[in-house]
């Protein structure tokens, strides 16, 4: 019985141990989270309540992705910190997007008209922050420089502007 008591205390030890460790590094990428209206109220942050204009059509969803604002992370595959989706409103949305510590952020926005969860080129609509522009030049993917903005401990407001085909 006592071993079986030091076992089941060892690995009880272990996990506790494992979940008080440090998180990975990759572990600071890729959350899903909901869009809480209380991390952007006042004395709450770092934050930036991003407000979204121009959307098209109240169908589909809506999808908003922070980003470091480096050319390491900027708009690469799996590299967002925080994702949060939505239903579509037509006309403008909000959101409030927390973010990890005070520094350097970008936004990337995606309406993802039909809701099938992939790229349509010819109906979607995108946006970023500062509202760059976007060409065939730069196949839709400007400078982190021209996206990135700074965030201090407080809350940050943004408007970025929806653009459709």
């Amino acid at each position: 019985m006592k071993r079986t008591t030091f076992a089941t205390a060892g690995i009880a030890a272990l996990a506790f141990a494992t979940l008080a460790a440090p998180a990975p590094a990759e572990a600071q990428y890729r959350q899903k989270i909901t869009n809480d209206a209380a991390k952007c109220a006042g004395g709450a942050g770092p934050a930036v309540r991003v407000t979204i204009t121009d959307i098209k059509e109240s169908k589909g969803t809506i999808r908003v992705q922070s980003y470091r604002g480096t050319k390491e992370d900027w708009l690469e595959k799996g590299k967002w910190i925080y994702r949060m989706e939505a239903p579509a409103k037509a006309g403008s949305m909000s959101f409030c997007m927390p973010l990890p510590r005070p520094g350097t952020y970008a936004i990337a926005v995606r309406h993802d008209i039909n809701g099938n969860g992939s790229t349509d080129i010819f109906a979607d609509g995108g946006a970023m922050s500062n509202n760059p522009s976007i060409n065939l030049f730069n196949l839709g993917k400007p400078s982190y420089k021209k996206t990135a903005f700074e965030v201090g401990s407080g809350v940050e407001s943004i408007s970025i502007r929806m653009r459709y085909r």
